[in-house]
């Protein structure tokens, strides 16, 4: 039985996660639950599983939380709780699906606790990956994609002799791929319906600008030790062909599925196994035709700056996914236009002026909280 602890319990992932563990009785234990700042469904989620420990990021959430926790240890509030968590020596697993850069600091826990995580949580990986693989390399952790598409990569080189030669990444584009004419007007309710998955805001609106294939394809190239030449991007309405990897021989092997996060989440949590599941079956008869295309950098310019971050390498990476975060919190609360975030996210690049050389963790957090107030101040102006 595994002992797990879920980061971002109440969110779309975490919540998909226990619909999983509630799917194999017997599988799992539920050690701890961490939250940002949802104490009464995180209050009922620890009364159902009874983990041993849980943490609510917020602090007024969190002393909200005092008095009604029924035996349950509370962790500190904000990073530290969390940090405590995914490094916990009573956990084997730890699935994070935070959102953001806040995550950065728990993942560096439990990779240095030599622990098993299934991610979720790609913006650490966009700020650091290179740094991240070589500590798991270290300390002898495993980090085990969760998102569809780096789930599907990973899935395709299983038992493979040979490394990947190139990765097909693919993207449903979102919310506004197939819109006629100007996104200036499009209004933060318009951005976060997704045509084909259901998940968090933040990656919802990340999804319509396509800045979220660029930070997959920034995670894949660390995860799996390719350069940014070496993944293509194509957009694939239909979200059945999650990704698909080419080898040197010119074969090429794709993960097909519905589009139901159910299945990355399991084959994450029961890796290497695989176990029967309450996700439907692929009918590919009734999917009908599969269609791809290259996508329209110019008409979704966050995709061309992210594979500009990702061919400079070193810290660009970081400010890009600062920049993002700042620019998406602007947007949802109408502060800026959707076609603000684009402009903002680039001169938060331009004024960067940081060296190409990898960065220590320390000074990844330090570019990263430059890189937010430099972006903040982008938005104000606008």
């Amino acid at each position: 039985m595994k002992r797990i602890a879920i980061l971002g319990s109440t969110g779309s992932i975490g919540r998909n996660a226990l619909r999983v563990v509630d799917a194999l009785p017997g599988r799992f234990r539920v050690v701890g639950l961490a939250a940002h700042s949802n104490g009464d469904l995180l209050l009922r989620q620890a009364a159902r599983y009874k983990p041993a420990m849980v943490s609510l990021f917020d602090p007024a959430a969190a002393r909200r939380l005092e008095g009604r926790r029924n035996g349950t240890r509370a962790l500190a509030p904000g990073v530290e709780g969390l940090v405590e968590l995914a490094g916990h020596p009573d956990v084997d697993l730890v699935l994070t699906s935070l959102v953001g850069g806040v995550g950065f600091a728990p993942l560096l826990a439990a990779v240095r606790a030599g622990k098993t995580v299934a991610l979720a949580n790609k913006e650490p990986m966009v700020m650091a990956g290179a740094q991240f693989m070589r500590e798991a390399k270290r300390w002898g952790a495993r980090i085990i994609p969760v998102d569809s598409e780096p789930s599907a990569v990973f899935q395709c080189i299983q038992g493979s002799l040979a490394a990947p030669g190139r990765v097909l990444l693919t993207a449903s584009g979102g919310a506004f791929y197939r819109r006629r004419g100007s996104l200036a007007r499009v209004r933060p309710a318009e951005a976060l319906r997704h045509p084909t998955w259901k998940m968090g805001p933040k990656i919802t609106i990340d999804c319509a600008t396509l800045m979220n294939k660029g930070f997959e394809a920034i995670e894949i190239q660390h995860l799996f030790g390719l350069g940014h030449r070496d993944i293509a991007i194509l957009i694939h309405p239909q979200s059945i062909v999650h990704s698909a990897v080419e080898f040197r021989d010119g074969s090429v092997l794709a993960q097909l599925a519905p589009p139901d996060m159910r299945l990355p989440i399991q084959y994450a949590l029961t890796y290497p196994e695989r176990l029967p599941s309450v996700v439907r079956r692929l009918d590919l008869a009734a999917a009908g035709s599969l269609t791809f295309q290259e996508p329209d950098f110019r008409r979704f310019p966050c995709l061309a700056l992210a594979r500009e971050a990702a061919a400079a390498g070193g810290a660009v990476p970081a400010v890009l996914n600062a920049a993002d975060e700042v620019a998406v919190a602007a947007f949802t609360a109408g502060r800026i236009p959707f076609t603000s975030l684009a402009r903002v996210v680039e001169r938060t690049l331009r004024a960067f002026r940081g060296g190409r050389a990898l960065p220590s963790f320390s000074e990844v957090v330090e570019i990263d909280q430059w890189a937010r107030r430099k972006a903040q101040e982008e938005c104000d102006r606008r």
